[in-house]
């Protein structure tokens, strides 16, 4: 297979999209609504293939151990795959600015001012492009995505560190 739009969709889907218990951490209703969003656009329309598998659907466990990105995948026959590990340092002036974003947009909200509110969307839009691009990349030889897929994905990876910014390196 060489893109992720050649991947019948019985076999590269998630399923079931699980990330750190960080309900108490999350603060804010644009993160919540991401997270929320992230999580029902992936279960509902993803393109999603570990490159050394054949039995999708797929669960995804997203988690963060000591400044890494943890996937832990399961197929449909509920074998767990390797992990996949990937260092968060490439990622942490992207997740700073998309809390500067965050901290913005909801200003921008309460102000009721409509040009800075698209303003910033734009360049949210941007920022997750960034984002998704880049994990693509990361993960090339080892998942095949899509871009919504892989934009949803880094959307995750932001929520993953709600209440945690300080941690990036």
């Amino acid at each position: 297979m060489t893109s992720a739009q050649s991947i019948p969709e019985t076999l590269g889907r998630l399923t079931h999209i699980s990330i750190q218990d960080l309900e108490e951490s999350v603060k804010g209703n644009l993160i919540i609504r991401d997270r929320e969003i992230a999580l029902r656009d992936l279960k509902t329309s993803s393109a999603f293939h570990p490159v050394d598998s054949t039995f999708g659907p797929y669960e995804l466990r997203l988690s963060i151990e000591e400044n890494r990105l943890i996937f832990r995948i399961t197929d449909a026959r509920g074998n767990e795959l390797p992990m996949l590990v990937l260092s968060l340092k490439p990622y942490s002036r992207l997740i700073k600015d998309y809390f500067m974003i965050v901290q913005s947009y909801e200003e921008a909200l309460t102000n009721g001012n409509p040009s800075r509110i698209e303003a910033i969307d734009m360049g949210r839009r941007g920022l997750h492009n960034e984002g998704a691009e880049m994990l693509k990349d990361r993960l090339n030889d080892k998942i095949e995505m899509d871009f919504d897929t892989a934009r949803r994905l880094f959307t995750l990876i932001c929520v993953l560190h709600a209440g945690k910014i300080h941690t990036l390196r």
